[in-house]
């Protein structure tokens, strides 16, 4: 009798333990992305039939888990992957009629104003959307009081001076994106574009960061040896959830995008079919 595999099986992700882990690892980027959009999702307000855009979906393994989990339709949208190599793979899932793979830049995004029920970013905002603006740009997509919810590998507080000398062998160029979540609050709420419902750091996160590497990239020694050794004291998982508020004016200058995707100031309406009077 085979042996189960207990690989990435996790009392603290118990939907994620039904994916296989061959799958989930081969089409990760390097971070847990099924438990990560897990625990981001634990908070949100989803259900079947709502419009997700999935930013920065990587190979979709999120945007398979939202489709597969929650019933909702999705737009996995990444810069790195291509559209069609997502469309393989989500047709293998048999999500085809679910799951609408794009390839695009985060700040060009193809959509119509108001589109989405909710926006997820998991493991990717980090590098696009410190950008003070950034939040005036995405908040178009989604309708009022719509949620836009991200997570990802970040600092349980903020470095007042030089990197730990623990983590500067791992500490690349790409690591001065992460923040903490308090950081994250300070960028949003200011605006006054979301209501923060949920910023916080994952309980155990640098467990879960070491859990997680030991089994997907075990030979990656120096970044294991690390995150063993900073013991979840500045190293983990964070994730923010806000709320698009009513009545906010967006500042079509401060977009990012050029194809300037706000309405103009005033549309005609037309019946679209004859009346008797016409």
């Amino acid at each position: 009798m085979a042996t189960p595999d207990s690989r990435l099986i996790s009392p603290r992700f118990p939907r994620s333990g039904k994916y296989n882990p061959d799958w989930v690892i081969a089409n990760s980027f390097g971070g847990p992305v099924l438990w990560l959009t897990e625990w981001l999702t634990d908070s949100l307000d989803l259900r079947p039939g709502m419009r997700v855009l999935d930013l920065g979906c990587g190979r979709c393994v999120s945007s398979v888990y939202l489709a597969r989990e929650f019933g909702v339709q999705v737009w996995g949208a990444d810069l790195w992957v291509a559209a069609n190599e997502n469309l393989h793979r989500v047709k293998e899932a048999g999500l085809g009629d679910q799951i609408f793979p794009l390839h695009c830049d985060a700040r060009s995004l193809p959509f119509g104003g108001g589109f989405f029920d909710a926006i997820i970013c998991v493991d990717a905002f980090s590098y696009f959307g410190t950008d003070s603006l950034y939040l005036n740009y995405l908040a178009h997509f989604v309708r009022e009081g719509g949620q836009i919810a991200i997570a990802g590998a970040g600092l349980l507080k903020e470095f007042e001076q030089k990197v730990p000398e623990h983590l500067r062998q791992i500490w690349t160029q790409d690591f001065w994106c992460i923040h903490s979540a308090d950081w994250w609050r300070r960028l949003w709420e200011p605006t006054g574009i979301v209501a923060i419902e949920v910023s916080d750091a994952m309980t155990d996160g640098g467990q879960v960061w070491v859990d997680w590497q030991s089994t997907a990239y075990p030979s990656n020694r120096e970044e294991l040896e690390a995150i063993r050794a900073d013991a979840g004291r500045n190293l983990g998982y964070v994730r923010q959830i806000g709320r698009r508020q009513k009545n906010i004016e967006l500042a079509a200058y401060c977009f990012p995008d050029t194809l300037r995707t706000m309405l103009p100031e005033q549309l005609i309406s037309h019946p679209v079919l004859r009346t008797a009077e016409s």
